[in-house]
C-alpha cells in the first residue's frame, strides 16, 4: 500500500477523532489488520506510535476554547495513561495474537452495546 493510502487512513481517523472522540481503536487497528494485513500486535504498537507526537493538539484546542475540555481531569489522565500503557505494552506480549483480536473485540462489542442500550 502507498504511503498515500496510510494518510488517507489517518484522515479518515482524524475525522472520526475530532468529531467523536475516537480514530486508533476504533478505526486504525481493525483497519491495519484487516486491510493491511498487520498482526494485532503489530497494529497496536503502530497505533500507538502514532500518538506520539501531540495528533489531538489541534482537535482538542477546538474543543478547549469551546469550553469542552477539563485540564484538570486531562492532565490525571494523561499521567495515569503515561505509565498504564508502559505496563500494558508490557503484559501484552504474553497474549497471543488471535486470543488479543478477540479481547480487542469483546472490549469493543461491550462498549458499543452499553453506549447504544443507556440513555
Amino acid at each position: 500500500m502507498s504511503g498515500m493510502w496510510f494518510v488517507a487512513l489517518g484522515l479518515l481517523a482524524g475525522v472520526f477523532s475530532g468529531f467523536l472522540g475516537i480514530g486508533g481503536g476504533i478505526i486504525l487497528i481493525p483497519a491495519l489488520v484487516y486491510l493491511c494485513g498487520l498482526t494485532q500486535h503489530q497494529a497496536q504498537g503502530t497505533t500507538l506510535a502514532i500518538m506520539v507526537p501531540p495528533i489531538g493538539l489541534l482537535a482538542a484546542l477546538k474543543y478547549y476554547y469551546s469550553g469542552d475540555v477539563k485540564i484538570s481531569i486531562a492532565a490525571f489522565i494523561c499521567l495515569g495513561f503515561f505509565f498504564g500503557g508502559l505496563l500494558g505494552a508490557s503484559l501484552v506480549h504474553y497474549i497471543p495474537d488471535n486470543s488479543l483480536r478477540k479481547i480487542f473485540g469483546l472490549v469493543m462489542l461491550i462498549v458499543s452495546i452499553k453506549m447504544i442500550i443507556e440513555k
